[in-house]
């Protein structure tokens, strides 16, 4: 089942979203993007963990 997620599922004003078989795949594009886009945002267990709460099965 493919995962996805985007920015506005967790209230950003971006228009970033991604699609991925596995939820580690999902989460590597992820780590990338807020990295590349969105540095106000730190990545620790909390963070990671609501992110996750996001992913869909589509």
């Amino acid at each position: 089942m493919t995962k996805s997620i985007s920015c506005s599922d967790a209230g950003k004003d971006c228009k970033w979203s991604a699609t991925a078989s596995t939820e580690e795949e999902l989460m590597d594009k992820v780590t990338k993007h807020v990295i590349e886009e969105h540095k106000e945002i730190e990545l620790n267990s909390k963070s990671i963990h609501s992110i996750k709460s996001l992913i869909k099965n589509i």
